[in-house]
């Protein structure tokens, strides 16, 4: 039976302002580059076959740094339409496929806005109900309802399939999409789920048998 490694991105340049990132391509921060290099050493002896991120750069950039100190995964390229992969053959790769289902929650209005000033202009309940509820979205955006709604989906469809059948998967992907990882394979209510926290560059490995 294969297994399933999940990791969040190292800290990012937002997440250590305060301020809400969602779907903005934010670099990772110093601590999130230490992060990733102390998860790189964490995993070094797993052997991947196959690699999902996010669309978004902090999840690409932590895992680079993460294959940076495997010692054991064949060389991993991004899944798509380039000369050199159909030269080569895809045998002596392995994939990192990219997917906007695991990107993080969408927080729309709130995007680029500092939580201690949204929390000041909205009051502490509002700022609350948008940041911490299931099912309340901030403005234009997506609550985590929703983010879990687009998210399991493609687990269920493409990466647990492939973890059942005896592969090594590595997952690199957010706080809020991983929460619904981990509510289904926990079973986890949708009130249990809002107070599950994501540790940054930590993996959590699972054997789905």
């Amino acid at each position: 039976m294969g297994k399933l490694v999940i990791l969040r991105h190292g800290e990012s340049v937002w997440n250590k302002k305060g301020v809400f990132t969602g779907w903005v391509n934010i670099g990772l921060s110093e601590k999130g580059v230490k992060e990733a290099l102390e998860a790189g050493e964490k995993m070094k002896d797993i052997a991947f076959d196959a690699i999902y991120v996010s669309s978004l750069v902090r999840t690409q950039t932590t895992v680079a740094i993460v294959l940076a100190k495997n010692r054991v995964t064949k060389t991993a390229i991004f899944k798509g339409p380039s000369k050199w992969e159909k030269s080569y053959g895809e045998s002596d790769f392995i994939e990192v496929i990219e997917t906007e289902a695991l990107n993080e929650r969408y927080y729309g209005l709130l995007q680029g806005k500092n939580k201690e000033d949204v929390k000041k202009e909205f009051g502490e309940e509002q700022f609350h109900l948008w940041r911490r509820s299931y099912d309340t979205a901030p403005p234009e955006g997506e609550s985590l309802k929703m983010t879990i709604e687009r998210a399991l989906p493609y687990c269920e469809k493409e990466i647990f399939p492939r973890v059942r059948k005896g592969e090594t998967v590595l997952v690199c992907a957010h706080g809020n999409s991983i929460r619904g990882i981990i509510m289904h394979l926990n079973r986890l209510s949708s009130k249990e789920v809002v107070k599950l926290e994501i540790p940054t560059g930590e993996p959590i490995i699972y054997d789905l048998s």
